[in-house]
């Protein structure tokens, strides 16, 4: 998955990227067009923010999500949000939801 890949010292684009591969990988990369994800904190958005052009560097103690959507057009679409934690290293998932 793309939460596996992402680490501490990347960029928020990076973190976009990595999860851009794996999209693209299933055969999707036309129907995702929008950035992998955000901070959590006080605001419903804010930093880091994950997609093109994201400088920001990810970093202990940051809480984002990672919510990569895909839409295909006369279908619908379909967006799981996780909440992560950056912390040793690398982001752990802190939300609880099954995925089925």
């Amino acid at each position: 998955t793309a939460i596996a890949t992402i680490k501490e010292g990347m960029t928020g684009e990076q973190g976009d990227s990595l999860a851009r591969i794996v999209i693209a990988e299933a055969g999707y990369a036309k129907a995702f067009g929008h950035a992998s994800g955000h901070g959590v904190g006080l605001a419903s958005h804010e930093s880091p923010r994950l997609g093109p052009g994201a400088t920001e560097i990810l970093t202990s103690g940051m809480v984002f999500t990672i919510e990569p959507g895909i839409y295909l057009p006369g279908w619908g679409g379909v967006r799981i949000e996780d909440l992560v934690v950056m912390e040793n290293g690398k982001a752990r998932v802190i939300s609880k939801a099954r995925k089925v």
